[in-house]
Parts: C-alpha cells; structure tokens; sequence
C-alpha cells in the first residue's frame, strides 16, 4: 500500500476576510452544497474544512491522481468526528482520514491517505514504439484523427473513440457525426472538434455525405471508420463505397467491419496502411469461419488474413494478436477480463488512430495501441477489481500508460 500525510493550517481571520470579499462566490468555487449548508457562514468551521482538503490534496502529490477542492467534501460523521468523501469515479481504491483542530484562531487539519501502489509494467512486445514528443513540437507537429463514428442510440461510441485519439496524443481530432446527433456530441466533446454531416435517416449517415466526409479526409492524418455507425443498409453502402478511397491511413472497427463483411470482395481492396480490429465474432463473420475455429487458431487465421488482405489485422481478446500483411506478428501479453465490456473497444480503436497520426505505420501502432490499451486496462482493474470498468474509465490511463513507457525508454 502507498501511504501519505499531508498538513495544512490556515488563520480563521483570512477565511472571515475572504467571506467579506467574495461572499457567496467564493464558497460556490471552494465548497460543496453540503459542506456550505453545513458551515452556515461560520469562518471556523469553513476554515477547518478549507485546510482538511489542502491536507488531503497534498496527500495526493507523487500519486497517479489528483482531486481539485472541489471534489474533496469533508462533512462530520454521527459521531462529530470529520469525514473524507472524494468525489468521482477515479478514487482507485484510496482511503483518507483527516483530523482538524482549532487553535489561537488557526485551523490545522492533517490527512493520512492510503492506496495500492501503482502496478508496474507488463514487459511490453519488441516492436513496441512510441511517437517522438519533440520539445519544440505544436499541435500540428503530431497530426490530425478524423473519426467517422455514431449513430441515434450509439453516441457513446463516438464520444469514446474520439477522446482516445486525443488522450493517444494526437494533435487535433475531428468527429464527423449524423446532423441529428450532432448536439449531443457538440455538448460532450469539448476538444474534439464535432461536425455534422448530411444524414440519409435520423442519425444515419449514407451514400449522400460521401463527398462531404471525403473532403474532410483529404488532409487528415489517420482516420478511424466505423464506432458505433449503426447496420442501417445505406450506412454499409457508404461504408463500402468509402473504404477503397480514403487517402490517408485508416483504422475499420466495428460496423465499418461489418459493412466489410457482407461484401467481402472489398477485403482485398483496402489500400495501403489499412488497420482492422476485429473481435472473434466479427472475425467469424469477416473470414465465414465459425467463432469456435477462429478461436482455435488465433495466430494462424490472423496471420493468415492479414497476408489475404494486405492489411493488419488486430484480433482482439485475451492475447490479442497482432498480424501484419508481411508476415509480422506480436502476441500481446495482457489478460484482463474487467475489459470485457461495452465502450472498451472504441478506445482501442481511437488509440491507434491516434498513434498512426503521429507518424506510426500501421503495425507498429496497432502492437502499441493494444499494449498501451490493455496496460491501462490491467491499471485500472488493479484497483477497480475484475468487474465494473467503464470504457471512460481508460481515457485518462491511456496517457499515464504512455509516461511510464516513455519513463522506461520506449
């Protein structure tokens, strides 16, 4: 366990005189409404909490995360003792005490934090690489994703996709979503920049934005093709039709390969540096094997598509293999059963996107990204435990991933 103490004091007088100053301001910024309706204005009381979330955020220095005062609450337990709440999904398993005392008209509080250590590297496959990080870089030095993705019911998939490209590294992300869907994206993406595309249904995109989304992919970088498009028939035939002339190097996942499935002719016509992720039942569905023989031989009939289509193909699971159209292949070591989840896939997918963005071809940022996907996996179920992940939950590891790598060399 990582054990921390932190300490923290504060004179009454400079609470009382912020209160005069900023008044109701000031408390909204600082404190919670619980906290505020508990305090009732009193700068003691307000000072004792104000000094405890100090304690605490210094507890959390040298730690993987941090909490900002406002998501730190500290209200009395039944028995008047003060108690710690921190406030949002990403706690990782940590436990916080504090203690507050009043004396000569200063607040002194002092927090012991405790929380498993962070869990070190799986040793990672050798033809990992991570993009160079040039001190001198901007945002355009490290390329642009355009992520085709969503649909009415399946805006979780674009949120997810989109983000992971940007937290891979990216430099900037576009998100070409259906016209109706398009608000909903607007308002939950903040970095990645949303654009609405004409849509042949509502929410569904079809053959009638294949000039607009071309024209978008004309100076993209990598584009990532199918999160959560849905298995509408005019959505396929976009897709289809799509495929063969994106310029710039591409990831397909999920309904982009389903819509490859069922015209198959068209896996022999991908292009240069094409990515496909399938997992085993879209696999089946993408070779006409039944799941169970696509399990029975994962390295071979990875192997073995990859050279058919003369593209890479990652057939994910536990293990993922890694097969390039020339005979490479990487056997990731991860197994991580909390992954098995809705969401997680889509981030794998944007993490690779994201990688061949910033000049990775189109192995090396597949061996990467499902490394760097599944370490953050296996992170975060260390402290989570083997169930309950949220796909939202690897955004933030994915680049905590990537430091540590880049802390062992890579």
């Amino acid at each position: 366990m990582m054990r921390r103490i932190g300490v923290d004091a504060l004179a009454v007088d400079r609470m009382a005189t912020a209160l005069r100053r900023s008044g109701e301001g000031f408390l909204a910024r600082s404190f919670t409404r619980e906290e505020i309706a508990y305090c009732r204005g009193d700068p003691e009381r307000l000072a004792g909490r104000w000094t405890a979330k100090e304690a605490v955020i210094k507890c959390f220095d040298r730690t993987p995360i941090c909490f900002p005062r406002r998501r730190i609450e500290v209200l009395a337990s039944a028995g008047g003792a003060p108690r710690v709440s921190l406030l949002g999904a990403d706690s990782r398993g940590a436990e916080v005490e504090v203690s507050i005392t009043h004396h000569s008209g200063m607040a002194v509080a002092a927090a012991v934090l405790e929380m498993p250590e962070p869990v070190g590297l799986l040793p990672p496959p050798p033809d990992l690489r991570l993009p160079l990080r040039p001190g001198e870089a901007h945002k355009g030095t490290f390329g642009s994703v355009t992520a085709i993705a969503g649909s009415l019911g399946l805006t979780g998939a674009a949120y997810l996709c989109s983000n992971a490209a940007a937290r891979a590294g990216a430099g900037t992300v576009r998100l070409l979503v259906a016209e109706t869907i398009y608000p909903i994206l607007a308002a939950k993406c903040i970095e990645v920049m949303a654009t609405p595309v004409q849509e042949a249904a509502p929410g569904a995109l079809g053959p009638s934005a294949f000039d607009a989304l071309k024209g978008h992919l004309e100076t993209a970088s990598a584009c990532l093709l199918g999160p959560g498009l849905g298995q509408a028939r005019p959505t396929w035939r976009l897709i289809q039709r799509l495929v063969p002339a994106i310029p710039c190097p591409l990831v397909v996942d999920a309904d982009g390969l389903n819509a490859l499935a069922a015209e198959k002719r068209l896996l022999r016509r991908l292009g240069k540096d094409r990515v496909l992720t399938p997992h085993p039942g879209e696999m089946s569905r993408l070779s006409g094997l039944p799941t169970s023989e696509v399990q029975r031989d994962r390295r071979g009939l990875a192997a073995q598509a990859a050279r058919d289509w003369q593209a890479v193909v990652v057939l994910k699971g536990a293990h993922t293999i890694v097969a390039g159209p020339n005979g490479e292949l990487s056997e990731d070591p991860h197994e991580v059963p909390a992954l098995a989840t809705g969401g997680t896939g889509d981030v794998l997918g944007g993490v690779i996107a994201g990688l061949m963005a910033q000049g990775l071809d189109a192995y090396r940022a597949a061996v990467t990204g499902v490394y760097v996907h599944a370490e953050a996996g296996r992170r975060v179920s260390s402290w989570l435990g083997a169930s309950g992940l949220l796909a939202s939950d690897l955004l933030l590891e994915v680049p905590l991933v990537m430091k540590a790598l880049r802390t062992e060399g890579y």
